[in-house]
């Protein structure tokens, strides 16, 4: 087990690494900074819209993060950041709510209802509880609520509570990629390590039996 987590932990690192980089495949933190920041005044906008709309797209959470840190300093970049996700957030419990389980298992292509039967009596903790391991996937959780019966201002509320230390985190780290070769940077990077471990040992220890039978976590 500490082995596995060792390797998962040195592959988050390298990953991190490539995509501040901007050499890895696809989409890189170069290419998303460029993006945005071609437009402007209108930068924060864009960002947030483009982070609203992850839940219906491939973009990593993770990565868009990094790159508001990046854009707009840890302070400024968080806050965005917050407010992209709520809004996503929101989107992807509206979809399940209200166009039902089908579509809701096309976009996170797991079993949607996991949640369902658990956040009646108490979906703001369980959100919160859940919000708080940022190795349980950020969309999963979302269309999972909008099936369940968790009020959608417990809902929203916990999300926001919830996500505040790993979003403060990932900005962390895109504010310091300025210099990735910094006592700054790589000290952001151990900072993630650990809320990776932590969310490691939370996840086999206080998740719901539910997430694990759903094939929702890694």
């Amino acid at each position: 087990m500490k082995i596995r987590l060792v390797i998962f932990l040195a592959i988050l690192a390298l990953t991190s690494y490539l995509a501040l980089d901007g050499s890895a495949a696809g989409i890189g933190l170069a290419k998303i900074k460029g993006y945005i920041r071609s437009f402007g005044y209108f930068a924060p906008l864009v960002y947030i819209l483009i982070f609203a709309l992850v839940p219906l797209t491939v973009i990593p959470n993770s990565l868009l993060a990094i790159s508001g840190g990046a854009l707009f300093g840890i302070y400024y970049g968080t806050l965005y950041t917050i407010i992209g996700a709520l809004s996503g957030a929101t989107i992807a419990f509206a979809l399940s709510r209200y166009l039902g389980k089908s579509i809701a298992e096309k976009f996170i292509r797991h079993k949607a209802d996991w949640l369902n039967g658990h956040a009646e009596k108490n979906g703001f903790m369980i959100v919160f509880l859940l919000r708080l391991i940022p190795l349980i996937p950020f969309d999963a959780i979302s269309y999972g609520a909008g099936l369940s019966k968790i009020r959608y201002m417990d809902f929203l509320g916990a999300t926001c509570i919830g996500i505040l230390p790993g979003v403060f985190v990932y900005s962390n780290i895109g504010d310091k990629s300025l210099d990735i070769h910094s006592a700054d940077f790589y000290l952001s990077l151990a900072i993630l390590a650990l809320l990776v471990a932590v969310s490691h040992y939370a996840k086999k220890h206080y998740t719901l039996k539910e997430i694990q039978k759903a094939g929702i976590t890694t």
